[in-house]
Order: C-alpha cells, then sequence, then structure tokens
C-alpha cells in the first residue's frame, strides 16, 4: 500500500487529477534554495512577510480567471498550501466570448481569435483553428496545472529579481 502512494505521487500530475471523480485538491508550493516565502530568515534577520501578500493578491486575482475556487489557504516561511475545488461546470458554460475575456485578464490572445471576437469574418478553416483555440483556453482556465504554473510563475519571477538571482524558486 505505501507503494502505491509513492507511485501516485512520482505521477505527473495530470495521471493524478480526474475531476470526474474529485474536484477538490490540496495543492502545495516550496521553496529551493533556502529561499523564504514569508517570515523571517534566522541567519540575515530579513523579513519576508510582505511576500504573502503577493501570495494572496495572487491567489484572489487568479480566483477571478479560472474557473478554480479556493477553499482555503495558509503561507509559511518556506511554503504554501492551497485547497481548490475545480468547477469544471463553469467553465463549460461559458460562451466563447467569456473563455476568451477570461483569459484575457492574465494572457495576450492568439491573433486568430482575437480577428474572431473582433470581426467574424475568418474562412472556414480559419474558424475552426479559431475554435480549438478557444476550446483549449477553456480547458485551461479549469485546469489545476495551469493555476499553479499561473500562481508560481508570478511569484518566482517577482521573487527571483528582488533576490537577484534567476533559476528555480519552486520544487518542481
Amino acid at each position: 500500500q505505501n507503494n502505491n502512494c509513492i507511485n501516485i505521487m512520482t505521477q505527473a500530475r495530470k495521471k493524478q487529477i480526474n475531476y470526474a471523480v474529485t474536484r477538490s485538491y490540496n495543492l502545495t508550493g516550496r521553496c529551493v534554495r533556502r529561499a523564504y516565502l514569508a517570515g523571517v530568515d534566522e541567519l540575515t534577520g530579513k523579513n519576508y512577510d510582505y511576500r504573502r501578500d503577493w501570495i494572496i493578491i495572487r491567489i484572489k486575482q487568479l480566483a477571478t480567471v479560472f474557473s478554480v475556487d479556493i477553499a482555503s489557504y495558509a503561507i509559511m516561511s518556506n511554503h504554501y498550501h492551497l485547497v481548490v475545488k475545480v468547477n469544471v461546470k463553469q467553465a463549460k458554460s461559458w460562451t466563447s466570448r467569456q473563455v476568451i475575456e477570461q483569459r484575457e485578464l492574465l494572457y495576450k490572445t492568439h491573433p486568430l481569435v482575437e480577428q474572431y471576437l473582433n470581426s467574424g469574418k475568418l474562412s472556414k478553416p480559419e474558424k475552426e483553428r479559431a475554435n480549438a483555440i478557444i476550446s483549449q483556453y477553456r480547458t485551461q482556465l479549469a485546469s489545476i496545472s495551469e493555476y499553479m504554473k499561473a500562481l508560481n510563475e508570478f511569484i518566482a519571477r517577482k521573487a527571483n529579481k528582488e533576490d537577484g538571482c534567476t533559476g528555480h524558486f519552486w520544487e518542481s
């Protein structure tokens, strides 16, 4: 039984997650290289508590974009926990325009989708391609992996810039 737990933990997230079975998940992010997420570094005396606000603000922002509801969170000195519920039904109910508008809150839209949204004057193959891209956007907006990427990348870039370093901020 213990081996099964180890095998699950080493599998890719897309193989572990099945929204048809479970919609709520406990997510974690842990810092590498003895980096601080929050609290006081005992070696340097530097206080990183303000980084909690970075995470809280980003979590709240992403909650308005993704079809992922935040049940709770906890932020410690070198890691965080989030309990989330993926709302697949909500993402499926969005119109194509809503999907595009949601995604545009974080990312640039593909030029073909932009043209589709603004004029609608596309050839049949272009419409098919635009609809495929919008379908991909819809899937991403109800994806834990995409949510974590949007959260972790933002925090990592900000912390690395502040710390004057490059490379990984989070464990994989």
